[in-house]
């Protein structure tokens, strides 16, 4: 009787020790508390044009999980009255993540918040912003294109200059909004090339093909 008893409680014991260890790693989060900015934060880039990269919070419970499926809410809280956010209102993946894109206005300092019902506090994103740049000048040396990456405002113009000795480059388009025309491959002088598009334009050059780079037109 009692062998019958202690197996009968080993099996007990067995089933609230499981409940325990389940209860650590298997049981849902809460309902959320918090939510913090993950990504997105402090980006400085050029009046009335969207920030490239998106904005990002996490929502999480009192234990610090992240809660999935959960409303947030956007809002532009300080600016110019051009900035926006778009969408509106997100919802947190699995990982409690959501996002939103925010274009900057006029103002050089944008605030966005993000917000979800029932929780206080907000979490709270601040932007900078200033006037684009009406030209770019890239060098053509050591088999690179230096800088690789320039930004220029529409109408703005482009200028490579060479400056490799007697090697041989061009400046070849691959992708973009629209297909600008290509340099002639040359060891010396310039090529300077107006720009009216937005988006972003990426080259290289056909003869040394590690030498990449990239335009971005803004508004």
């Amino acid at each position: 009787m009692k062998r019958r008893q202690w197996a009968c409680w080993g099996v007990l014991v067995g089933t609230v020790w499981g409940s325990a260890c389940n209860s650590d790693g298997t049981q849902p989060p809460g309902p959320p508390a918090d939510v913090v900015p993950s990504g997105g934060a402090g980006q400085g880039w050029y009046f009335n044009n969207p920030l490239p990269l998106p904005l990002s919070v996490t929502v999480v419970d009192l234990s610090g999980r992240p809660v999935s499926g959960v409303l947030v809410m956007w809002s532009v809280t300080s600016g110019d009255s051009s900035g926006a956010v778009n969408p509106l209102q997100s919802t947190t993946d699995a990982n409690g993540i959501a996002s939103t894109r925010d274009s900057v206005g006029s103002a050089t300092i944008q605030r966005v918040s993000a917000t979800v019902t029932g929780v206080p506090g907000a979490a709270n994103f601040t932007e900078v912003a200033t006037t684009p740049p009406t030209s770019a000048a890239v060098s053509l040396q050591n088999l690179a294109f230096s800088p690789d990456s320039v930004v220029v405002q529409s109408g703005g113009t482009v200028t490579w200059t060479w400056n490799d000795g007697a090697i041989g480059h061009n400046v070849t388009f691959t992708s973009g909004p629209a297909r600008p025309p290509d340099s002639p491959t040359k060891a010396s002088g310039t090529y300077a090339l107006p720009l009216t598009t937005v988006g972003t334009y990426r080259y290289h050059c056909t003869i040394h093909q590690t030498m990449t780079g990239s335009v971005t037109v803004v508004h």
